[in-house]
């Protein structure tokens, strides 16, 4: 859309806001309840869509929906929960009451990795706050965009509720209005690192919130103790899924020397085994990457990957023999501290990497940023830990 739409869009919700305040809390829960009522009626459907739009096979596309159902039922009981507190006063016969407030309009930016439940986390706790959205999701899905807007406002319709929450397309131009909009009291952000850092500055610049879930770099370790049953496809899911389009697909794995052939053999079968093909049929494990650019990311991403010493134990093609933008998921061993592996790849890209101690593990983490640990695979875990 146009600014100008933009900004009429802002200003109808505000309006709207201040009446939606005015609804007990108790009762925005239960509008939220029929939100998630009316998602579990369009579940398949809804998942279908995103699946199709975006890439991702189709239990992660209905799994998307349950997790905006999901988190309407936390919503619901969280709107009988708002409670304040009484202090004392220094003043005799006085107290001092604590009560919340909505913030007013927020603005909510989606990516196209989860074009519907980062919509969801933020809108349901949102409105039993009280508060009104201006939500601007990826251009690239913005099917789904509509369908969940669509579904927002039948039920809001349906209990002659104002309209407080809004979709607003656009490209960067629009992303950069609603960071600068003096009128939306936080900014949740979904995206990039670098995108994300230049939000929250802009934001915090009018003394704005942000809320931020940006990129990762995430390390799964694999000690020499650990059920190799466990690890491998833990490792696997966490690598393929959503062909590695997650700010916490892992990126890195850091086996110990003594089981690291073993593992990197397993990992190797098991990759060969992923079905790759139309993300709506029942048998595929990995669908496509979401665009041409992406693609496009990952042949520079392997080239650069070689010329840094890193070796393709699996993978590393792109699939031309179908429609699409398809390619292998790809397993490469590496050294800890070559550049690309400090830097996020997003794509089915994992790094093996070989440490000799949970400490060296430790090391070789830390030195990443964004390097998030998210599993450790090992029996002894209690020794490291206080």
């Amino acid at each position: 859309c146009a600014l100008d739409e933009y900004n009429q869009t802002v200003q109808t919700v505000s309006k709207a806001q201040k009446q939606w305040q005015m609804v007990p809390a108790p009762k925005r829960g239960d509008i939220v309840r029929e939100l998630g009522e009316a998602f579990r009626d369009k579940k398949e459907a809804l998942g279908s869509l995103i699946s199709l739009e975006m890439g991702k096979i189709l239990p992660e596309g209905c799994g998307e929906v349950q997790e905006i159902i999901d988190i309407c039922d936390y919503a619901v009981g969280l709107s009988r929960y708002f409670d304040g507190k009484v202090f004392p006063s220094e003043r005799a016969e006085h107290s001092i009451i604590e009560s919340w407030h909505p913030l007013g309009t927020i603005g909510i930016i989606t990516a196209f990795n989860f074009p519907a439940a980062v919509f969801g986390w933020n809108t349901a706790i949102s409105l039993v706050a009280g508060n009104a959205q201006i939500w601007k999701g990826a251009p690239t899905t913005s099917l789904t965009s509509v369908a969940i807007s669509n579904i927002v406002a039948q039920v809001f319709e349906r209990n002659s509720l104002p309209p407080v929450c809004a979709l607003t397309s656009g490209g960067r131009d629009i992303g950069e209005a609603i960071s600068n909009d003096h009128r939306l009291r936080l900014v949740s952000f979904t995206g990039s690192t670098n995108v994300g850092r230049q939000v929250a500055t802009t934001v915090a610049s009018r003394f704005g919130k942000s809320i931020l879930e940006l990129g990762g770099n995430n390390a799964l370790v694999v000690m020499d103790d650990a059920d190799l049953n466990l690890a491998v496809p833990g490792i696997v899911f966490g690598s393929v899924g959503t062909a590695g389009q997650r700010c916490t697909s892992t990126r890195r794995v850091l086996l110990h020397e003594k089981v690291y052939d073993e593992v990197l053999e397993r990992l190797k079968r098991a990759y060969s085994q992923v079905r790759i093909g139309d993300p709506l049929q029942s048998s595929t494990l990995m669908g496509p990457l979401h665009s041409a650019t992406s693609v496009q990311a990952y042949e520079q991403g392997i080239k650069e990957i070689q010329r840094q010493g890193g070796r393709i134990e699996y993978g590393g093609h792109v699939l031309n023999d179908r429609p699409g933008y398809f390619v292998e998921p790809t397993i490469v061993s590496i050294a800890h501290d070559a550049p690309c592996v400090h830097h996020e790849l997003f794509a089915p890209v994992l790094y093996v990497i070989k440490i000799n101690s949970l400490e060296q593990a430790i090391e070789y983490n830390n030195e990443v940023p964004q390097g998030l640990s998210s599993a450790l695979f090992t029996k002894n875990a209690e020794n490291f830990f206080k």
